[in-house]
């Protein structure tokens, strides 16, 4: 089922991908690990539409993934000095002063206490979210659900706008266009856009959703076993009120206006080779084939945790990073790796500690906000398949 290549060292990821692809409803994806510089798995399988084969340029909506892509952009800008984390938001940004935001963070913004994060009041209807103008707008005037600062919670529709009109105002240039100046020609990358050309249209993978659409919002992996039925309850009424706004029923995931819109929180789309590829510059310590893109400096305030309680959101410890929270594995350990999962199964992440990088794509799946157990088994097979090259 699979075509692409691997490694020696990698032939059980392989296999554990394989085993994960759809046998009988339509699905696929793709897999890239790079360890040492050095690409060891690059695999693509199933169908990426009911008609068509999974094809080695198929991009693919990867939702929350996005925000790593984005929050990396962020970091290429604060190592130039262009933004500093402890410096307000409203600095670079005058209008997101309003309502008692004049002083949130950079640091802040990135660690998810902003307190933005309830999307069913903050947004009208779900369709606001392919409105870029209108987004930047309403979160510029949002008044916080807490007070920011202290306590965390996962910004899931919110905190790719949050941090892309941060980037807009920092550089005077349209997101899509910084992504393509930072990242995808001086990376070469094959795919990865936040707002897709009309042109590149026939190159989306056509996404298996459940219905209704609301139901995909599930608790966390593995961690459900460990609540209460009341706890539980309250996380799934958490989760609606950040993920779920008004009108989402009758939003098209599948349609050509959310592809093309710009959405650094939940319609990147990527290829799983450009996503091991901005994170295989992380994890060879922001180096690339003798250039520098981030210093060392940089690279260890982005991957240092700024939280270790319980998310609001989430009801689990994110150990959140600036932009990026810890990479979820069954064993071994990646105490150092950091990354963003995507509901629907996507992911990305870098582990510096054994210059080692991920980057998965798929069209079928819900699990929670922040992946599967899909992407946990896969992420364990790389690890111990790095660990024993």
């Amino acid at each position: 089922m699979l075509e692409g290549y691997v490694h020696p060292s990698f032939r059980a990821v392989a296999t554990a991908f394989e085993r994960q692809l759809p046998t009988e409803l339509p699905g696929g994806g793709a897999l890239t690990v790079r360890h040492r510089g050095e690409v060891v798995l690059d695999m693509w399988g199933g169908r990426r539409s009911p008609d068509e084969r999974w094809q080695k340029d198929t991009l693919a909506t990867s939702f929350s993934t996005s925000k790593g892509v984005a929050s990396t952009l962020l970091h290429l800008l604060a190592d130039r000095g262009l933004v500093d984390y402890r410096t307000p938001v409203a600095h670079y940004w005058p209008e997101f002063a309003q309502n008692d935001k004049g002083r949130i963070s950079v640091r802040t913004l990135l660690s998810h206490e902003a307190g933005l994060y309830d999307v069913r009041h903050l947004v009208p209807d779900a369709a606001v979210l392919n409105d870029w103008p209108k987004m930047l707008e309403l979160l510029a005037a949002a008044r916080p659900a807490h007070r920011p600062g202290r306590r965390h919670g996962y910004h899931a529709w919110t905190y790719g706008f949050l941090v892309g009109g941060l980037v807009e105002q920092v550089t005077g240039k349209p997101l899509a266009q910084v992504l393509h100046e930072e990242l995808v020609e001086p990376l070469d990358l094959d795919g990865a856009y936040l707002g897709l050309p009309e042109s590149e249209h026939h190159r989306a993978a056509t996404l298996v959703l459940p219905e209704p659409r609301d139901a995909a919002i599930v608790p966390v992996p593995g961690l459900a076993s460990r609540m209460t039925r009341s706890a539980v309850r309250s996380q799934t009424r958490e989760l609606r009120r950040a993920l779920v706004p008004h009108g989402m029923r009758d939003f098209d995931l599948n349609g050509p206006e959310f592809r093309s819109a710009c959405n650094p929180s939940a319609g990147g789309m990527f290829t799983s080779r450009s996503l091991a590829r901005i994170y295989g510059m992380l994890a060879e310590g922001g180096t690339v084939d003798g250039h520098r893109f981030l210093s060392p400096r940089t690279l260890a305030a982005m991957g240092t945790r700024q939280s270790s309680t319980p998310d609001v959101v989430l009801k689990l410890p994110m150990h959140w990073r600036l932009g990026y929270h810890r990479v979820f594995s069954l064993n071994p350990r990646a105490p150092h790796a950091f990354g963003h999962f995507g509901w629907g199964g996507s992911g990305a992440w870098a582990d510096p500690s054994r210059r080692l990088s991920f980057g998965f794509t798929c069209n079928s799946g819900t699990g929670s906000p922040v992946g599967d157990l899909r992407i946990m088994r896969l992420t364990s097979a790389v690890l111990k398949a790095a660990d024993s090259r």
